[in-house]
């Protein structure tokens, strides 16, 4: 039955499915990868680190030897040499520890695209279904997934193997050596080692990656009844969206073009643009925009102000400028405050009986807007 229902999927995920399912922790993984990772970070810590870890080895060893006659080895405290080797230990080991724990994090970053995905980690009931999972445990990913653990362990045992045939061989185990010749025996044994387990498990993280890719995105594709539906959600979706911001811009401009009767003046182009200004005393802190348009809605503007009759100034740069740079209801912009101030001090001077009757209409449209 889940064959014939892969075999029904012949259209490839959509990008809101893949978000879906990445946002769920459905996305390529492989634990390969950071077994990769880890080995690659320890190598390199290993080829970076190993002469001075070598050194203070050598050193500490040397100094352990030449002083054991006077260690006193009492019951209830640590000797001396003991704590030092916990503390040459640490230095030895930390670059390694902490190369691998970061190349660990890398490796899941890449996979999962440095998201979280908090649903991935969260409880989830269907996976206490005792049937369900006995289905997963003989499934084909997971008869593969044993047959990689099967391939790693003969690769790790080979790589195991090799290395010790080599290392047998060594002068080390035949011919007295130098205390020194010690640790390039470890350092060169430990980086051969690990360069083997990199290369032969680098390929096999390579195709079990490429194979959970694969089998990711076959388990994601979708049917063309489901794909359709899910243009159709989108579509939808997208027409909502446009009816709303239909809605909201026509809200706001009705809003606007409520308060051009309680403008101070009206800038004009004069056929092209129209911007209502205000501006209170001990209120605003420079004149506001309460209104602005171009074409239709300017002339919309202009009408609404002659019907009430708000001085109308034409001053094609002004207006210009104030439409491009200017937001409503917000102050105008400051490279303006001198050209507008010389605009309102000409209306306050000729249409004083206007500005005598703004403040009541403005505390009408005031209580208006409250109620």
């Amino acid at each position: 039955m889940a064959d014939h229902d892969q075999d029904q999927k012949t259209e490839g995920p959509s990008e809101k499915k893949l978000h879906d399912a990445h946002e769920r922790g459905e996305f390529a993984r492989s634990a390969e990868l950071g077994v990769v990772f880890a080995l690659a970070a320890a190598l390199g810590a290993v080829a970076l680190s190993a002469q001075g870890a070598t050194r203070a080895l050598a050193e500490y060893a040397t100094g352990v030897l030449a002083q054991l006659h006077l260690v006193n080895f009492g019951t209830g405290v640590l000797p001396p040499p003991l704590i030092d080797a916990g503390k040459v230990l640490v230095v030895v080991l930390l670059p390694m520890l902490a190369a691998t724990v970061l190349a660990a994090l890398l490796a899941g970053g890449i996979q999962s695209g440095f998201q979280l995905t908090t649903d991935a980690v969260g409880f989830k009931p269907e996976r206490l279904n005792l049937l369900a999972g006995l289905g997963r445990l003989w499934s084909q990913r997971t008869a593969i997934h044993g047959a990689v653990d099967l391939l790693k362990l003969l690769v790790i045992g080979a790589c195991l193997w090799g290395v010790a045939q080599s290392l047998f061989s060594d002068p080390l185990f035949t011919t007295p050596v130098e205390a020194s010749y010690l640790g390039r025996f470890l350092e060169q044994s430990t980086l051969r080692l690990l360069a083997r387990l990199v290369l032969a498990l680098g390929v096999i993280a390579t195709l079990s990656y490429a194979y959970e890719k694969f089998k990711t995105y076959r388990d994601l594709m979708m049917t063309r009844e489901e794909a359709k539906e899910e243009r159709k959600g989108a579509e939808g979706n997208a027409t909502v969206k446009q009816a709303l911001r239909r809605m909201a811009r026509r809200f706001s401009q009705r809003q606007m073009l409520a308060a051009v009767a309680t403008a101070d003046v009206i800038i004009t182009n004069p056929t092209h643009f129209a911007v209502a200004l205000k501006y209170e005393r001990r209120v605003d802190k420079a004149p506001v925009i309460l209104a602005k348009g171009e074409g239709a809605l300017a002339r919309r503007i202009k009408a609404l102000a002659a019907e009430h009759e708000v001085p109308m100034v034409e001053n094609k740069p002004v207006a210009r400028l104030l439409f491009a740079a200017g937001r409503v209801g917000e102050p105008i912009p400051a490279e303006l405050y001198q050209a507008v101030a010389g605009i309102l001090a000409f209306v306050y001077r000729t249409h004083r009986y206007y500005f005598f009757r703004l403040p009541t209409r403005r505390a009408a449209g005031t209580a208006e807007a409250v109620v």
